[in-house]
């Protein structure tokens, strides 16, 4: 272990942030709709990743871990939002092309923006990380009943506004 408490060169982990990161990164932004949360999101899921390696790696699913560890961040986040005020804005990040399309899709993004995060998070495990009903359940701590019922309230929602824009 370094000094910091992550797996010091350990390949696997670092592996696995290579091949996953860049996915994390693009779920985040889903969740949060904002490019700047969810390089935020992605790196506190990494290191809470980082931090569980050991045990994580042990039982076979980093990736579905991350999921659960990302979606529990953005819940409680949500509960605990907080604005604080600044001086000075921060200068602009670059922009991360592959998120090109996401941020040019301004009304999709509006509209996600409206639904409850529950609802918000099930849309996106169903159909941007393709889990079935059972997983993200388990990820979001509800039966695959109440998966089924935040999506198809979610997707009725989105529905409707989209419907009610044209």
């Amino acid at each position: 272990m370094s000094r910091s408490g992550f797996p010091a060169g350990n390949a696997e982990f670092e592996a696995f942030v290579r091949a996953s990161g860049a996915d994390l990164l693009r779920f985040g932004h889903v969740l949060t709709l904002e490019r700047h949360a969810a390089e935020d999101l992605a790196q506190e899921t990494l290191i809470r990743v980082g931090l569980a390696w050991p045990r994580i790696r042990r039982d076979g699913n980093p990736l579905g871990y991350a999921h659960r560890t990302m979606v529990n961040v953005f819940l409680n986040r949500r509960r605990r939002a907080v604005d604080l005020p600044v001086e000075r804005l921060p200068d602009a990040g670059r922009e991360d092309p592959s998120l090109a399309a996401v941020d040019s899709a301004a009304a999709t993004r509006q509209v996600l923006a409206g639904l409850p995060p529950k609802q918000r998070a099930a849309i996106a495990l169903r159909y941007f990380a393709d889990l079935p009903d059972e997983e993200i359940g388990r990820l979001l701590g509800c039966t695959p009943q109440t998966v089924r019922s935040q999506v198809s309230r979610g997707l009725a929602a989105l529905r409707r506004r989209l419907a009610a824009e044209r």
